[in-house]
């Protein structure tokens, strides 16, 4: 078996994020539309975990500080536990990380919305772990990281988890952000 397989980790085109109409930690409706003509990464956590969330989060802290005064970026965090994570739920949770409220969402919304958007939307899973006592409330969700480009397209999954991996999202965000601006460069005045 010679074929080297591609990692996920790759610029590429992967579909486009369906429209949404979730509920930013600050009560403001935000939608894809609002997303657009920024280069943003998404991901999937809820606030009472104890496994990969904090981790998750504390890597998005990290890119937020790594992009301070970086024009045309964002963060998106998902809730996958709408029922817990109410608006001030998530706005505790974001302080805790000092999130940028102007550059980095938290959104919530409808449970059936929220579990179609990340698993036919971003095409990841999430799913309640089955109770055997233990697990009370676990969610089992992706610890990938979604860049989107501009134009609401799927460009890349990352594993929050590998140091690897975040420094190739680094990069792939600069190549969009070069991109953008290359082309328009090029355009006529």
């Amino acid at each position: 078996v010679g074929l080297q397989q591609q990692p996920l980790e790759d610029l590429n085109r992967y579909g486009s994020v369906p429209e949404f109409a979730l509920v930013e930690r600050s009560g403001k409706r935000t939608t894809l539309a609002d997303l657009r003509g920024t280069v943003w990464i998404a991901d999937f956590i809820y606030t009472s975990c104890k496994d990969t969330c904090p981790l998750q989060t504390a890597a998005m802290a990290k890119l937020q500080d790594d992009w301070q005064g970086k024009v045309g970026v964002k963060l998106v965090s998902f809730t996958v536990d709408p029922e817990r994570d109410t608006i001030e739920a998530l706005s505790r949770y974001a302080e805790a990380y000092k999130a940028d409220s102007s550059r980095w969402l938290f959104l919530t919304g409808a449970k059936e919305q929220l579990a179609r958007l990340v698993q036919e939307g971003f095409r990841l899973s999430a799913a309640v772990a089955p109770s055997d006592g233990n697990a009370n409330g676990v969610i089992l969700h992706s610890p990938r990281f979604v860049l989107v480009d501009k134009e609401g397209q799927i460009r890349g999954y990352y594993d929050s988890r590998d140091g690897e991996a975040l420094q190739r999202l680094q990069k792939d965000v600069a190549r969009l952000l070069d991109e953008d601006r290359s082309s328009s460069n090029g355009q006529a005045s």
